[in-house]
């Protein structure tokens, strides 16, 4: 227990904020990092379904510790940063790794040209992600909280991940969508610099009454994803990842539309 100093009665004096370290978060936090660094070693020693799902427990723990932090008033900067650092494992080495041991590494059959093509796009993916938390750090409170602004690095890691699990769950190897998975892992690096906008879904408040209808929804989404967990995830991150540039697309018409009526109106 973090003890805090006595204050002399009468006074208003600020507490001063606890220079420990928050158990309960940071226990989250560890299991994802953890979890992260599995899917790792799990890769390395050709268990690549357990590598893939130990990607996924990695996201569940990494929306479990900020959430935990903030309903037990335990935030701190030492959170954050332990947190950011954790991602970088979880969502961008780990699923570059998984994915060049599955698939990539098998393109240095196809000559040396194809070879560095398989680690460069792994790599690819792995300085996105760097560079898309390292923007995200740098940002917090300056940007619409309603919009990510390119991929986020779990969004990315599912997809990639997600590819591998399909894969492996479908029986297919590695080697035969070698193509398809050099893309996919460009794709989604590339994406996390992108500036395409992503919907947060943080004006969501779990806190409020839903409609049953909503309660009715969450069944159904669970029961489709008890029967084929890798087919749903791997459509669903997909489908978010090209919601980015269409909903960027679709902004942009709209501005241009106000502009040009806007426009129009002054000359009429």
């Amino acid at each position: 227990m973090e003890s805090r100093a006595q204050e002399p009665d009468g006074d208003s004096v600020p507490r001063r904020r606890p220079r420990g370290i928050y158990l309960l978060p940071n226990l989250f936090t560890t299991a994802g990092l953890f979890a992260g660094f599995y899917a790792i070693v799990a890769a390395i020693g050709g268990r690549f379904e357990h590598a893939a799902v130990a990607v996924f427990v990695a996201m569940v723990m990494d929306g479990l510790d900020g959430r935990v932090a903030r309903l037990t008033h335990t935030e701190s900067d030492f959170g954050k940063e332990y947190d950011s650092l954790s991602d970088m494992v979880c969502f961008g080495l780990a699923p570059a790794l998984v994915m060049y041991e599955w698939s990539l590494v098998s393109l240095a059959g196809q000559g040396v040209l194809w070879a560095r093509l398989g680690w460069i796009s792994a790599f690819v993916y792995t300085a996105g992600a760097a560079l898309r938390l390292a923007r995200f750090n740098t940002r917090v409170g300056k940007v619409d909280r309603r919009y990510f602004q390119g991929l986020p690095s779990p969004s990315a890691a599912a997809v990639v991940a997600g590819m591998v699990w399909l894969g492996t769950d479908r029986g297919v190897q590695g080697s035969d969508v070698a193509l398809p998975a050099l893309l996919v892992t460009l794709a989604a690096g590339l994406l996390m610099v992108s500036n395409f906008r992503y919907y947060s879904f943080k004006e969501i408040d779990f806190s409020n009454p839903v409609p049953f209808v909503a309660i009715l929804l969450m069944v159904f989404l669970i029961i489709l994803l008890s029967i084929d967990p890798p087919t749903l995830l791997f459509t669903g991150f997909s489908i978010y990842a090209f919601s980015g540039p269409v909903v960027t697309l679709l902004q942009r018409r709209r501005v241009r539309r106000r502009k040009r009526t806007g426009a129009g109106g002054k000359g009429v």
